[in-house]
């Protein structure tokens, strides 16, 4: 099809339906003289008369008719289609994707994707955990959540959760048989729960901080996990001395399952970012969902979960 002929073809249904160029152009906002050159554009590329016309009146070919006929459902679903796209630009609408480490969506989304998804029933949520980092343009997603250097230099990040403190933790059964660490390097003779960042990175190291002295211990166990809340597990039931983020532990710290070591050497990390590509067109769906997070933290005092293990 020549790239003119959509806009010929609704311009032909367009006179069709009112046999007069001057109402015809009126509907589409043109002139009449630019409308009837269009016609006879359309019929000098389809080599066939459309329509029987004189200084007086205006009638359909047999062509014409026949043509018409095939034409309006078309049109139909394509007026239906940029009318539902219209839609979309006012309100929330189709899939959203949303690429996120576990804790990442245990901070930020989990809190209010009820009240989103009640809020706008035309939207359907799709999240994908990973720690690793992504294109998640390339990999068709609206948006990710992770630290701020995630973000390409050409992405728009917000801000979606505040500093976060990191916390070493056991369970008092651990402790109870060796003696507890008073500085980063008694913990090269304690088992530690070991943490990989996604299923082939590097045994990460574990960041400490105390009066600007800052240390990174490479830890040593038995025991090695790629989640955070594995790691937590893995304490309580004793495997070791496990470095987890503060917010997780929390519960588990107030019923005395776990206990802080190395407490005067937790160090605070960066929070989180909600990342995308463009402010351009952004989808009102993911437009609807920043503003409720952000409604959320301002509402609450929100969750300050990051991983604690993403490379300094």
């Amino acid at each position: 099809m020549h790239r003119s002929d959509l806009g010929d073809l609704t311009a032909f249904v367009a006179v069709a339906d009112h046999l007069n160029f001057r109402a015809a152009a009126s509907r589409l906002g043109i002139t009449p003289s630019a409308l009837s050159h269009s016609m006879r554009q359309l019929e000098d590329r389809l080599a066939v008369r459309l329509l029987n016309r004189t200084t007086r009146s205006m009638s359909l070919t047999d062509a014409g008719h026949r043509l018409l006929e095939r034409l309006r459902p078309a049109i139909a679903q394509i007026d239906s289609a940029l009318e539902d796209l219209n839609e979309e630009r006012q309100r929330p609408f189709g899939k959203l994707r949303i690429y996120a480490g576990q804790v990442a969506v245990a901070a930020v989304i989990v809190p209010i994707w009820s009240r989103f998804l009640a809020a706008f029933p035309d939207v359907h949520m799709e999240l994908q955990l990973g720690e690793a980092p992504i294109d998640i343009v390339a990999k068709g997603f609206d948006a990710g959540i992770g630290a701020h250097d995630r973000a390409a230099v050409d992405m728009m990040a917000v801000r979606v959760t505040g500093p976060v403190r990191l916390a070493a933790v056991a369970a008092p059964s651990y402790l109870a048989l060796r003696k507890k660490p008073h500085a980063p390097e008694d913990l090269l003779h304690h088992r530690c729960v070991q943490y990989r960042l996604g299923a082939d990175g590097p045994v990460l190291e574990w960041p400490f901080l105390r009066n600007g002295e800052s240390q990174r211990i490479a830890v040593d166990g038995r025991v090695m996990v790629n989640n955070p809340e594995l790691a937590i597990r893995a304490a309580v039931d004793g495997l070791g001395i496990a470095l987890t983020i503060e917010a997780l532990a929390e519960p588990l710290l107030r019923s005395g399952e776990l206990v802080r070591v190395l407490d005067e050497w937790s160090p605070c990390l960066e929070g989180l970012y909600l990342y995308y590509p463009s402010h351009r067109q952004m989808p009102a769906a993911l437009r609807a969902l920043i503003d409720m997070i952000r409604v959320n933290g301002q509402g609450t005092a929100l969750r300050s979960i990051e991983n604690p293990f993403q490379a300094a």
